[in-house]
């Protein structure tokens, strides 16, 4: 299990459109944000640049754990999953593989916008702040990992990339990645708390407040991953009867 862990690991690292995609344009959606803000902050206390931040770092590790939905679908298609299936790699033993690879891709990503926004946008955080902001972002990230092994298992690799870009940008809006929704209607603010993504961002706290997240959102994330990771077995099983 390991050694596919590292494969998948070079594998996603090698493609051109992950490194743009999940790297590079979170951090140029970030830029483009927070320099249209200017100086302005977005709540009381809380600078345009520094939410973004937070924001941004969330938005671009999602993107980068769900894009492994389409490199499920693919590998179905091909025959890649059905071979592993007939090596003495165990079932969950795949699907932790799959988590496992996309939450580290994830972490690069975090980082790049957490680097731009201390060193190129001029945002400030205690010393300690600034790992454990890094480390509560990628553990998050394990969340949308096991859902995007889900949805490449309940997708077919013909519609797979529309159902990941549909998936990714409600759960963007919902989270309040682009702009906050403290002023919208408050039946959306009541769904978008409800959301992963919501409460994913709930853990930039620690860069906000300087206090740990909230036991609310830590129990709601947990709650989502072991959903996500049981929907993720079960297709897994469900796919390996029909193959």
């Amino acid at each position: 299990m390991t050694t596919l862990i590292r494969l998948e690991i070079t594998r996603v690292l090698r493609n051109r459109k992950f490194l743009f995609f999940s790297l590079l344009y979170p951090s140029v959606i970030y830029l483009l944000i927070s320099s249209s803000y200017g100086g302005k902050e977005i709540t009381p206390g809380m600078p345009a640049a520094k939410y973004f931040m937070i924001s941004m770092a969330t938005f671009g590790a999602v993107g980068a754990v769900l894009s492994g939905a389409q490199r499920i679908a693919t590998e179905r298609k091909n025959g890649w999953v059905r071979q592993l299936r007939l090596s003495a790699l165990p079932g969950h033993g795949y699907v932790i593989a799959k988590v496992a690879s996309a939450a580290t891709v994830s972490l690069p990503a975090i980082l790049l916008v957490l680097l731009i926004g201390g060193l190129g946008k001029g945002v400030r955080l205690a010393a300690w702040q600034w790992p454990a902001l890094l480390l509560v972002l990628w553990v998050g990230s394990f969340v949308f990992a096991a859902l995007g092994v889900a949805l490449g298992y309940a997708a077919g690799p013909e519609v797979v990339q529309p159902v990941v870009m549909i998936t990714y940008m409600g759960l963007s809006f919902l989270g309040g990645s682009w702009f906050s929704l403290a002023d919208a209607p408050v039946w959306l603010q009541d769904i978008s708390k409800a959301s992963p993504t919501w409460l994913y961002n709930q853990l930039g706290r620690i860069a906000q407040t300087g206090d740990l997240p909230g036991a609310g959102a830590l129990t709601g994330l947990a709650a989502y991953f072991v959903v996500f990771a049981a929907l993720a077995g079960w297709l897994y099983q469900r796919d390996t009867r029909q193959a």
